[in-house]
């Protein structure tokens, strides 16, 4: 019997762990199946294809809210040239409102519900033997005009699902993709929003095989692991041992977790603070929202006091990026609450903050509620919602507007010293400067077209002067620092009209070669120079605004990242 086991993952950078599992699980009795793994972006007709070619008998496809739709149009087509096959689906985007699914898409023959492993390979072994498909158990299945469900699969013992990572040549395919690992199931929370909240515990694997197969994936020279651990440092001696396994061995490899900072023990954290090289962890932090009234409606725990704390101090280490995470459109948090939990978590300055919408996921308790709290959404993945009874979707409109220009000047890190500025001293707050940038932005319609790195500087500059800001000429001077400490190599062009003459060049870089001790070929080679008219080191070194035509010079020389001098004129 020919197995295939497929996903669309969003992009091709991306790899399938759930497929890995399933294939681990069952390849002993059935060493053939193979794994064939899309993105999103591909021709469905390219992936039927040679899916067709492989004239499987089963195929198994791994489905979430990013891919379900895509998944749809590609097993509809499957069907039509090869009715034969059997279309099994499986994951969280599929394992609840079975009659939905059903009844939409005919194509479908079986879907496991729930954890796979077993329910996959007990299906396979059925298909093989021509055994009655009631036997399985943690399936539905079509039968005639209708379908059926069996009763659940009982959890497994995760240390009897082989490792995933044993694959040599699979190791070697994931090279230069991101890995994504699983040290536990299970999350010890209830958030109405979130699938995890629907399986009851925390299970774990051994530790012993943890560490065995991390060292599998970072001698394979794997460069960024993932792990999917809802809630990565609930068990603080668990957690402790990982992070220090993976100090002692990361090789270069990084590693991302979620955590709660809020229950972060200050004992682990000062281990990171001390120990952890840098940039080897990122943490993914998830706020959602400040707003206390909303967090309880969506049975959510949180001390934001305590997970202040936490991130502010590693934030003083600078050895780990923070990924914080919001959701607009929480139950009860209008336009105006949600301006605020913005400006309470971008106060923290995370090396990103992802403003997210909230989506009705099929199963969880919101999307049951949706109703109570008049939400009106997508009827199709990702379900994102359009409005609710305190948020109309002209709101969400314009919170689009901030997501956008968020991820493109804050989250990119492309001009901090400028939006600091810009955020502290001309606008009333973060979620100012953005909405107000976000509504111009589109306004222009530049939310309709790409960006390159110099456009996104004019960009800002004609914002900036259109406003009419009080101090134009210090965020222009940040904004050319920033944008030359950009390049790793000296760049070509600059996004403002470079005005100095040769000979002001030639006499500056005269003035530099004993400041810099560099050879006047060097200087032309590696360094950039613009005279801006305000201090610039007394405004980022103590906040002082001072009118002083100063020398502003980069220095490029990789790998070192470059570095800037200023020398007053």
């Amino acid at each position: 019997m020919k197995v295939i086991l497929s996903t669309l993952n969003a992009k091709y950078i991306h790899s399938s762990l759930a497929l890995r599992y399933l294939k681990a699980y069952s390849q002993r009795e059935f060493p053939d199946i193979k794994i064939l793994e899309y993105s999103i972006k591909e021709p469905i007709l390219q992936m039927v294809s040679e899916i067709y070619q492989k004239d499987p008998d089963v195929v198994g496809f791994s489905c979430y809210i990013w891919n379900i739709e895509e998944t749809i149009q590609l097993i509809q087509l499957l069907k039509k040239v090869k009715p034969e096959v059997r279309i099994v689906l499986g994951g969280p985007e599929v394992s609840y409102d079975l009659d939905y699914w059903f009844k939409r898409v005919p194509e479908i023959d079986v879907i496991v519900v729930g954890e796979g492993e077993a329910t996959f390979l007990h299906l396979l072994q059925a298909l093989k033997t021509k055994r009655p498909l009631d036997e399985v158990l943690g399936i539905a299945y079509r039968e005639g005009k209708t379908y059926r469900v069996n009763a659940s699969q009982p959890k497994l013992d995760l240390n009897e699902i082989p490792s995933p990572y044993k694959d040599l040549d699979d190791l070697q395919s994931l090279k230069d993709r991101i890995v994504y690992f699983e040290a536990s199931r299970g999350c010890p929370f209830s958030c109405a929003y979130c699938l995890s909240s629907i399986e009851t515990g925390v299970r774990y694997f051994a530790l012993e095989r943890v560490k065995e197969d991390l060292l599998q994936l970072i001698k394979s020279g794997v460069k960024l692991i993932k792990f999917v651990d809802r809630t990565f440092n609930i068990n603080k001696k668990y957690a402790l041992e990982i992070f220090q396994f993976l100090i002692e061995n990361h090789q270069g490899t990084v590693f991302q977790f979620e955590i709660t900072a809020d229950i972060m023990k200050q004992d682990v954290l000062q281990y990171l603070i001390d120990y952890a090289p840098d940039g080897i962890f990122r943490f993914e932090i998830g706020v959602q929202s400040t707003n206390e009234y909303t967090n309880s409606l969506v049975h959510r725990r949180q001390n934001f006091k305590k997970l202040s704390e936490t991130v502010l101090k590693l934030k003083e280490s600078t050895k780990i990026d923070k990924h914080l995470d919001l959701i607009a459109g929480l139950p009860e948090e209008d336009y105006a609450s949600f301006r605020k939990t913005f400006n309470d978590v971008f106060e923290l300055r995370p090396e990103e903050l992802q403003l997210g919408f909230l989506k009705m996921l099929r199963g969880t308790a919101i999307w049951k509620e949706a109703k109570k709290y008049g939400y009106i959404y997508m009827d199709k993945a990702p379900y994102e919602i359009l409005a609710n009874n305190v948020l109309s979707f002209s709101d969400v409109i314009r919170v689009k507007r901030v997501e956008e220009v968020l991820d493109k000047y804050w989250n990119a890190q492309r001009m901090n010293r400028t939006i600091e500025y810009l955020i502290r001293y001309e606008f009333t707050s973060a979620f100012d400067f953005f909405q107000q940038f976000g509504d111009y932005w589109e306004s222009k319609g530049w939310n309709r077209i790409g960006h390159q790195l110099e456009t996104l500087y004019t960009r800002l500059n004609d914002f900036l002067i259109d406003t009419g800001i009080q101090h134009l000429e210090i965020a222009q001077s940040l904004m050319k620092l920033d944008y030359f400490l950009n390049f790793n190599h000296k760049p070509r062009k600059t996004w403002w009209e470079f005005t100095l003459t040769k000979k002001e060049q030639k006499e500056m870089m005269k003035d530099l070669m004993e400041d810099l001790n560099l050879s006047e070929n060097e200087l032309h080679k590696h360094v950039m120079i613009e005279v801006v008219p305000i201090d610039i080191e007394a405004f980022l070194t103590i906040g002082e605004i001072k009118e002083q035509n100063t020398l502003l010079a980069v220095y490029y020389n990789p790998p070192d990242k470059p570095k800037y001098f200023t020398k007053k004129r």
